[in-house]
């Protein structure tokens, strides 16, 4: 069962998709999942669909939605903050909790790559998340994007983008645009995954947002509860040391799990078996629903 609603955040009104699974616990109430899209992504034909998908086939309520700039909700398009996206997540949850199908004690919330960021982000400054599943995420934005652009030619190149953009506003008063992949490389071969609905242009303020963004910082806040930092070994868009140095500053109840396969997107076909397997297991043990079978 699927469900279209509209919620406030900041002002602003965002489009979600809750996912109710057929049954009810004895209780009626469901716990649940926020489920946050990647960079310049949508909640719509995309890894976070994916993901919502999964959850409620494991017996969670799950709640896609469109951050602000992105997909159906309002704000200006493309202008995406990290700190923008975490109060669109807080104000997301408050929202979820007060649905009468939805036990407002068990949310918890799952991401993909950039969602996956503003998911340890907000656990740790919000102690109302209940459990966390990072995919291919990370959690020190320069670390990262010293990874994603790997060669000393490279970082000349993307240092040089955010110096261009800022001058670009100094004088113009106006945002500098450029393509995703100047910001996040994907190889060719992998951008079949990303949602056709996938922003292809972004301000350069974006990708300084990103840069600024440590959810390492926080992810230590969110022991006792349950964080699942799930990464492919190889992955050639997120680097996977930044999973394992989140691990490493992370406190009891988390649980780092690194698999081989296809780079970056461990829903697509060849990996999804192994992966629903893998995260169901974990919820199974850490933060499991009343229907699970």
């Amino acid at each position: 069962m699927e469900q279209a609603y509209t919620f406030q955040s900041d002002g602003l009104k965002l489009a979600g998709i809750l996912h109710l699974p057929e049954k009810r616990p004895a209780n009626g109430k469901l716990p649940a999942f926020l489920v946050l899209h990647g960079f310049a992504g949508s909640k719509d034909d995309s890894h976070a669909e994916l993901q919502a998908r999964m959850i409620e086939d494991f017996g969670y309520a799950a709640f896609r939605f469109d951050m602000r700039g992105c997909g159906t909700s309002e704000g200006a398009k493309g202008q995406i903050r990290c700190f923008d996206q975490v109060a669109d997540t807080k104000n997301a949850l408050t929202f979820l909790a007060s649905l009468p199908e939805i036990d407002s004690a068990r949310i918890g919330v799952i991401g993909h790559s950039f969602g996956a960021a503003v998911a340890v982000y907000t656990a740790g400054i919000d102690e109302r998340v209940a459990c966390v599943v990072s995919s291919c995420g990370w959690g020190h934005g320069e670390r990262k994007f010293r990874g994603q652009h790997p060669t000393p030619e490279a970082w000349a190149r993307f240092t040089k983008l955010l110096e261009d953009g800022r001058r670009h506003r100094e004088a113009t008063g106006e945002s500098m645009w450029v393509s995703r992949f100047d910001v996040v490389p994907i190889p060719e071969h992998l951008r079949k995954n990303l949602s056709p609905k996938s922003l292809m242009e972004v301000p350069v303020e974006t990708a300084q947002s990103m840069n600024d963004f440590r959810a390492e910082d926080v992810v230590g806040n969110i022991s006792p509860r349950p964080l699942l930092l799930f990464h492919m070994a190889n992955d050639s868009v997120t680097p996977s040391e930044q999973s394992l140095r989140m691990f490493e500053k992370a406190g009891s109840n988390t649980e780092l799990m690194m698999m081989s396969g296809t780079s970056h997107f461990p829903l697509s076909p060849d990996n999804a078996p192994r992966t629903r397997a893998i995260i169901k297991g974990w919820l199974e043990k850490f933060f499991p629903s009343p229907l699970m079978g």
